[in-house]
Parts: C-alpha cells; sequence; structure tokens
C-alpha cells in the first residue's frame, strides 16, 4: 500500500514546475548541442543512472514503457524525469530562458538551476524565465514528463536555451534554519523523486518541495537536521520530497515561495493546517493533515543519526543557503566528533555525498581513510570535527583554525 503521506512519483514530477505550453512536434530531430555557449540545445538523447521513469526513441524523449506494469498501475497517473549534464556558459549570465518543442496530451515541465560560487541554486521553474540572484558559470536542466494515461503522453523533441543577464533578485537569507517537525519515512524499497532505491538504515531526507531536490547520489542540496537540543546531528543529502506536500519551500521568503505567500517563512504548510486549521486543514491534493511535518528523515537518519525513537521536532539548516566553504563526504555514514580524534565523543553523521560547511582545520589524530591518510581535521560550522580522510573533494580554502 502507498504510504499514506506521500505522494507517487508521478505527482511529484507533475509538481516540478509550472507546466509549459507546447508546440507541435517538427519533422527533424533536435540540433546536436554546441559544447559551450549562452544558446544551446538540451541533449535529451542521454538517459542515465540520474535520470527516473523516461527514455530517448526516434520520436523524442518520452515516458518509459508501461506496459508490464500490473493494469491496476498503468491506469494511474504516469511521471518521469531527465535531468542533462551540466552546461558550460560562455559568459556568466542570471537568466535563463527555454523555448519547448512537444506534442500534445499529458505536461511536459522544465526547470534550470546554474552554478555559482562552488554551488548550485535551487532548481528555477522555465515557464516565463529562470532568474537567479547572481550570475551563473554552468546551468543544468531537468525535464518532467506527466502522463494522465498511456494514450496522453507528451513527447519532446527539443529544449533550446538562452542564458543571458537582467537585473538580479534578492538574494535568500544565507544559513537559514528552522525548527519544524521530522517524522521518520521508512518505506523501505520504495524509490524516491530522484530515483534512489530506498536501503536499509537509509541516509536521506524529504523535503516538501522539489527546489532543493538533489539529482541521486549527490549532496548538491544538502541539510543539516539536529535534536533540539543540539546533541546529535546529521548532514544528509535531500533526495526525496514529502512530506504531504511536493510545491511548498517553507525555508524562503514569500517574494521566493512557490505556494501558500501568505504563511510566515519558515512555516510548512503542513503545520498550519495542522495546528490552526490553514487551507481547510488539508495539503495542496486536498488530504486532511495528520501531522504538522515539515521534513521526514529516512531510517538511518532518524534512528542512528539523531537516535530518536519517535517523532519529533528538529533544528534545519538548509545549507545551500548558506556560503563558504563545502567539503563532500565520499565515503558515509561518517562519525562527526566533538573534537580532532577518534577518543572524543560521537555526536552525529555525514551521509555519503552530503556537502558540509568546513570553517577551517585544525591538527588532530591522524587517521587513513579512503582518500588519504592525515592529521587534519575539519571543523565544521556546527563546531563539531571530521577527519579529511573521508572528504573526497572540497569547493574553496579551507584555512587554519
Amino acid at each position: 500500500m502507498p504510504h499514506p503521506r506521500r505522494t507517487p512519483l508521478a505527482a511529484a514530477a507533475g509538481a516540478l514546475a509550472a507546466v509549459l505550453a507546447v508546440s507541435p512536434a517538427p519533422a527533424a530531430p533536435p540540433a546536436e548541442p554546441t559544447a559551450t555557449g549562452n544558446a544551446w540545445t538540451a541533449d535529451l538523447t542521454v538517459v542515465d543512472a540520474d535520470d527516473v521513469g523516461v527514455r530517448w526513441t526516434d520520436a523524442g524523449l518520452r515516458l518509459a514503457d508501461t506496459a508490464s506494469r500490473p493494469a491496476a498501475q498503468r491506469r494511474q497517473t504516469a511521471g518521469g524525469m531527465l535531468v542533462t549534464a551540466p552546461h558550460p556558459l560562455a559568459a556568466p549570465a542570471n537568466r535563463v530562458r527555454a523555448d519547448v518543442e512537444a506534442t500534445p496530451g499529458g505536461a511536459v515541465e522544465v526547470a534550470a538551476r546554474g552554478w555559482r560560487s562552488g554551488a548550485w541554486t535551487e532548481w528555477r521553474s522555465l515557464s516565463g524565465a529562470a532568474v537567479f540572484d547572481q550570475p551563473v558559470t554552468r546551468v543544468q536542466i531537468r525535464v518532467a514528463l506527466t502522463a494522465e494515461r498511456p494514450t496522453a503522453a507528451p513527447t519532446v523533441r527539443a529544449v533550446r536555451l538562452v542564458a543571458d543577464s537582467v537585473a538580479a533578485v534578492t538574494a535568500a537569507t544565507p544559513g537559514l534554519t528552522y525548527r519544524v517537525y521530522a517524522t521518520r519515512e521508512g518505506l523501505v524499497g520504495g524509490t524516491t523523486a530522484n530515483g534512489h532505491v530506498i536501503v536499509s538504515r537509509d541516509h536521506f531526507v524529504a523535503l516538501p518541495s522539489a527546489r532543493g531536490l538533489a539529482p541521486k547520489n549527490t549532496g548538491d542540496y544538502t541539510v543539516r537536521v539536529c535534536t533540539t537540543t543540539r546533541s546529535r546531528c546529521e548532514y544528509a543529502p535531500v533526495w526525496d520530497m514529502g512530506p504531504w506536500n511536493t510545491k511548498d519551500d517553507y525555508w524562503n521568503p514569500s517574494s521566493v515561495r512557490e505556494s501558500w505567500k501568505d504563511l510566515p517563512q519558515g512555516r510548512p504548510e503542513a503545520q498550519a493546517a495542522y495546528q490552526s486549521g490553514y487551507n481547510g486543514g488539508r495539503d495542496q491534493f486536498g488530504r486532511v493533515v495528520g501531522s504538522p511535518a515539515g521534513i521526514d528523515l529516512a531510517d538511518g537518519t532518524f534512528w542512528d543519526g539523531l537516535l530518536l525513537t519517535d517523532n519529533a521536532w528538529v533544528d534545519v539548516a538548509y545549507l545551500w543557503t548558506g556560503s563558504g566553504t563545502r567539503g563532500r563526504i565520499g565515503s558515509g555514514p561518517l562519525n562527526i566528533r566533538s573534537g580532532p580524534a577518534t577518543s572524543n565523543p560521537v555526536v552525529g553523521l555525514a551521509a555519503t555525498y552530503a556537502n558540509v560547511p568546513i570553517e577551517c582545520s585544525v591538527t588532530g589524530q591522524s587517521v587513513s581513510g579512503p582518500y588519504r591518510t592525515t592529521s587534519q581535521w575539519n571543523r565544521l560550522a556546527s563546531g563539531h570535527f571530521v577527519s579529511h580522510a573521508y572528504v573526497s573533494s572540497v569547493t574553496g580554502a579551507i584555512p587554519a583554525c
């Protein structure tokens, strides 16, 4: 049976961005993408591990074949998405526009994100244009397809893009942290919105918006989740959408927030619905909200990272809204310690692929790890420490403490 609080992948894909107007498909195939430049055609032909439920055919990008699915499932809404390879720009730009050629039927949604200051922006809808707070040097595109039934499925022939610059919009406040209610996701064996198959005691989180959804096997969007006493924390990538909603980026200010702009920044819609009857006590799909949850935790994050035994309030930092040096955890879950030695108490975990904020480094116990043998320990923004032996890459410079 489906999880009572979650939304099928197809519905999640349908909530990724505003539906774009489509035009009839041309007879010719899409042009080959250029290697670099500010006008290019997205390469839709490469379907790989970070893509979900789509395939490339002579006709174009389509949903994966549903013929082998049980009849009951074939009657349900189908959806899938493709994430293209990052495209380098010839010149930095802060606006991206798209022209989409697709056959009628179902819905096509296209979103973009940009690389700047050593990190990715949030995904932005290309219905109209995506405008970033500062110029970006690379752009990545995500194409989502939704079909109400197999006979009404879209086929995308081409997505042509142009990047240029306009007056910048106000940036989100860096380092946003809010106290929200956390629930345990479970669903071992299920598939997340980014295509990850959930394993026992997994380490990731779900947020109710696609704007902070990391592609499979990346920590491009990472949160730091801590107990309210700060006795335990985990750094974990955002790999799923939910609970309850899929268009509620509640951490953003109302000027940026996709839905429910009248709610205070940091207040999830589900919390407002549950506590004060907001939206008639229902989520975006019309379901009666049964908890104030603003984040779902995979079992390993819930049980091992935070040592929780029941749903609880937690403090969540949305790390992509911050700035500064980031280190990628290449092998985890990695112990986070109170000091620069394995004899110091463990105060939490950092999941594989998590991007952790590094303030500075100190010399401590020498550790042999998968990437190096080193006595360097990195102090995180929480004041805790991780061995550099387990950090696969760093964006930015790490000063001495």
